[in-house]
């Protein structure tokens, strides 16, 4: 049966972990004091194994890793932008450069993903992550697009003893894979529509907008959602994208700075592809203007007439 419910990602990953927990005794949760009702549920049933650092987010990584050193699997819980930035050093000598010799279960869980904490400014914004997260080896990077593929990291992250950085929106969204599409989280994206000669590669949150946009195009475009940057299956993924002429990507995220675009445009170019490719996204400045999301969105040329406009452009 299709469940249309809207709910956080968070909601839906922390849910299936109080679950894990009550069949595990080795995982722990360290948070930078950052609250949620998941994590109310999991620190009253689970107080000995919750940890808050305070607003201490290079020692929750530390704390976490720690742990994983001892065999538990911990997951360090905060804001996108200060988990993925204010603790980098951390992040890759703790864990990226540490997994290249030794198995570590961590886990960071970053909420507010791209423009999420809208009215909260530049500061909060979350443009940045992708691109640093990807840059560094051994750590998986998940970008999931609604709440259901948020849980599935969740199980998927107990069994997998590598370092992850998992990127989760911060608002309610709703399930695009309520009638059970094919989604294999070790191939890292998923075609969800066949078009003609476009296809639209986007990432989060962006892949529910783009799935809007598309269902006022009368099917002239494809659609692609990339939810991980690794694992990610670039062979399967070059097949999906030869079939089209042109490729649109879209996400919340700086143009041209080893993102989305980056990732797919190098992908091509190694395949020495003649496939041109269109990028939506922020240019290279940051957002002062007070509005929320689909304003923001509209300001970038990220929403949906933006995405519209993108495919009817003729291809070069």
């Amino acid at each position: 049966m299709s469940d249309t419910r809207s709910m956080t990602m968070r909601d839906a990953f922390f849910d299936r972990l109080l679950e894990a927990m009550r069949q595990h005794e080795n995982i722990f949760i360290v948070t930078d004091d950052f609250g949620a009702p998941a994590l109310d549920k999991i620190r009253s049933e689970f107080g000995d194994r919750f940890i808050n650092v305070g607003i201490a987010e290079q020692s929750a990584v530390n704390v976490a890793t720690g742990l994983a050193i001892e065999g538990f699997t911990t997951y360090a819980f905060g804001i996108a932008g200060f988990m993925s930035m204010r603790c980098y050093e951390q992040i890759r000598t703790n864990l990226s450069m540490a997994a290249q010799v030794r198995p570590l279960n961590v886990n960071i869980v970053g909420v507010g993903a791209g423009l999420s904490y809208d009215l909260s400014g530049p500061s909060h914004h979350c443009l940045e992550d992708i691109t640093l997260m990807r840059l560094l080896p051994h750590l998986e990077v998940f970008s999931p697009s609604d709440w259901a593929l948020a849980a599935r990291v969740a199980e998927r992250s107990l069994h997998s003893h590598r370092p992850k950085y998992i990127r989760l929106d911060s608002k309610p969204v709703t399930n695009l894979y309520q009638d059970g599409a094919p989604a294999d989280l070790e191939d890292g994206f998923c075609e969800l529509a066949h078009g003609g000669d476009t296809c639209v590669v986007a990432t989060g949150f962006m892949t529910q907008v783009s799935q809007r946009a598309l269902a006022q195009s009368a099917g002239r475009a494809g659609l692609v959602d990339v939810f991980a940057f690794r694992p990610l299956n670039e062979d399967r993924l070059f097949r999906t994208l030869e079939k089209y002429r042109r490729v649109v990507t879209v996400e919340e995220g700086f143009l041209n700075r080893g993102g989305l675009d980056s990732m797919i445009v190098g992908l091509l170019a190694r395949h020495d592809a003649r496939i041109a490719v269109r990028a939506l996204g922020v240019n290279d400045h940051y957002l002062f203007e007070v509005g929320n999301r689909a304003h923001l969105h509209q300001l970038c040329g990220i929403d949906e007439r933006g995405i519209l406009q993108a495919i009817a452009a003729p291809a070069a």
